[in-house]
């Protein structure tokens, strides 16, 4: 029994062809959509949690360097400095301490929301077999 698609006109073979290009790009649109959209809600997730662990810890972290300040001082007064000096030197210290933390911090924070880790593989790796089918009825 032969194949009707060889008894088709070749025009009817490449209508048929473009309707499923179009077909298919659509669907490709469709899952770049979904995809992006994913992407966006897990960048924003990360965002969200990051602004409340941030505005949570601020509070605890302000009480504790007050106190690491106030030991540092003490500390620096037992050693026979004076308490204006003592204090002054300690709040320095811990500032640039916490100030190089807080770098390292953001520069890892920055680097998670970076592009290469928002990439649609999903449908790059689709579109790529896609052309390669499309290659192949060609």
């Amino acid at each position: 029994m032969s194949d009707t698609r060889e008894n088709r006109p070749l025009a009817d073979l490449l209508g048929g062809l473009a309707t499923d290009i179009s077909m298919l790009f659509r669907k490709e649109v469709q899952l770049a959509k979904v995809e992006a959209s994913e992407k966006v809600s897990q960048a924003l997730a990360g965002v969200a949690s990051i602004a409340i662990g941030g505005v949570l810890a601020l509070g605890a972290l302000g009480v504790f360097l007050t106190a690491v300040v106030a030991l540092l001082a003490a500390f620096l007064v037992s050693q026979g400095m004076g308490p204006t000096l003592a204090n002054a030197l300690s709040a320095i210290v811990v500032t640039v301490v916490v100030g190089l933390a807080g770098w390292v911090s953001i520069s890892k924070g920055v680097s998670a929301l970076k592009a290469n880790n928002l990439n649609m593989n999903r449908t790059a790796a689709s579109l790529g077999r896609d052309a390669d089918v499309v290659k192949e009825r060609l």
